[in-house]
């Protein structure tokens, strides 16, 4: 006997759920600062709720943390989280980090895409919904991810919607 299961989004997603999962990225940004010194822990609460707040409303796209070169601008540590609903979520425990990278002389950053569904709002929506965020952002060039590593499989989810995680190191 055959079968199959699907499970699409869940209309019940609370802010509650998305707390959950911004809460688990905050728990690898923790892990972050005891291995890196950075990002400063009066920072990670605020880029958690971001995260929730941006999931809750399906506005967020992809999220990056890590360190990377400011000339070059290029990555050269960098967790970066996908938003995902539905179909195959996980929900990992933090941290899997790979072994321990000299970052000395790298900043740390951060750097935000916001889902499609974001850009469908009119201007004045994006701007009440950027006021809602813990933090303002300044727009920016994504850095860029060259030569290295990446590792996958990494995720955090509840109740029907969460975000993955990959993990790239430059050679």
């Amino acid at each position: 006997m055959t079968g199959s299961y699907a499970r699409s989004a869940s209309t019940s997603f609370t802010i509650t759920d998305a707390r959950y999962v911004g809460g688990r990225v905050g728990a690898d940004l923790r892990l972050l600062h005891n291995l890196y010194g950075k990002p400063d822990l009066a920072t990670i609460e605020d880029y958690a709720e971001e995260v929730a707040i941006l999931l809750h409303r399906g506005f967020l796209d992809t999220i990056d943390y890590g360190f990377r070169d400011t000339g070059t601008n290029a990555w050269k540590f960098r967790l970066r989280y996908n938003a995902t609903v539905g179909g195959q979520l996980t929900d990992s425990r933090p941290g899997s980090f790979p072994d321990p990278v000299d970052l000395t002389g790298y900043g740390f950053h951060s750097f935000l895409s916001y889902s499609s569904a974001f850009w469908l709002l009119t201007s004045s929506e994006q701007a009440g919904v950027k006021e809602d965020l813990p933090f303002s952002r300044t727009t920016s060039t994504a850095p860029s991810a060259l030569a290295g590593t990446t590792s996958t499989g990494h995720g955090y989810a509840r109740n029907g919607a969460g975000v993955s995680r990959n993990v790239y190191v430059a050679y």
